[in-house]
């Protein structure tokens, strides 16, 4: 179904039919974009925050994001996806065989990353939240594709579109935005902030594994990345910070700890 995508290199496309016996170590943590690039610009040093404190990390791109003008094909850019996922210490990283610049909602799309979700069982999405005027209108459509594929991760009697594997319900979904200007959410989103002071730099190097994307004219990304970090870091309490946000309001059982966080440990 997917071109497989780890730290180490491309893989082989997954199986037809699996049974549980067959199934991987389960992901905690699976973040979702339209092309190589968008999870590391969104949400890359909360990624590499979580895989640090050990938690298993994966990304899902629906695209190779090819075309672009200065890539020289899928090849390249397989090779700097499987770098960033490197740096950001990702334990998978997957490709779905869609196109980019006609990336649609559809059911194939839904069903393909919805039997992702079902096979590596993630308690955590995190998904495109918004569109990006101006930018790709594959943007918009990750948003819908993702949280439909959520939900279809947990329908029964439908095992048959799923190759066979059963049901899997995603406790939580979070939404990550490319901002292009001052950080806000959409309305009926409940923000909440990351401090990734500490994975500030992976975030970056990340990005600079992109080299097809961002040559030394575009080298201005790096700059607007940290100061939008810093920005919302200033807003929130911390050095550098990332916005990710639920349609749920956020609920806690220890406040203080919220508040208070250990010394050394991020908010």
């Amino acid at each position: 179904m997917g071109r497989v995508l780890t730290p180490w290199g491309k893989g082989e496309p997954m199986s037809g039919r699996e049974t549980m016996a067959d199934l991987p170590q389960p992901l905690d943590v699976i973040a979702v974009g339209a092309h190589p690039d968008d999870v590391e610009i969104g949400c890359g040093g909360t990624l590499a925050l979580l895989a640090a404190q050990g938690y298993r990390v994966g990304i899902v791109d629906l695209t190779d994001g090819e075309p672009t003008p200065r890539s020289a094909g899928p090849e390249e850019r397989l090779g700097e996806a499987a770098a960033a996922a490197k740096v950001l210490g990702l334990a998978h990283r997957e490709t779905l065989p869609f196109t980019n610049r006609r990336l649609f909602d559809d059911v194939e799309i839904r069903v393909a990353l919805a039997t992702i979700f079902r096979r590596w069982r993630p308690r955590l999405v995190i998904g495109l939240g918004d569109k990006t005027p101006l930018a790709s209108p594959d943007h918009a459509q990750a948003v819908a594709i993702t949280e439909a594929a959520v939900f279809y991760s947990r329908l029964s009697k439908w095992d048959d579109a799923f190759a066979g594997l059963p049901v899997h319900t995603v406790p939580q979904l979070l939404s990550y935005f490319l901002f292009a200007g001052v950080p806000q959410v959409p309305h009926g989103h409940w923000p909440v902030v990351v401090d990734i002071a500490a994975t500030l730099e992976a975030k970056l190097e990340a990005i600079a594994c992109y080299r097809s994307q961002f040559p030394p004219e575009k080298a201005h990304i790096y700059s607007r990345v940290r100061s939008m970090a810093e920005t919302v870091g200033m807003m929130a309490g911390c050095a550098a910070g990332e916005v990710l946000a639920s349609s749920r309001m956020p609920l806690l059982t220890e406040p203080m700890r919220m508040l208070f966080p250990p010394a050394g440990a991020a908010t």
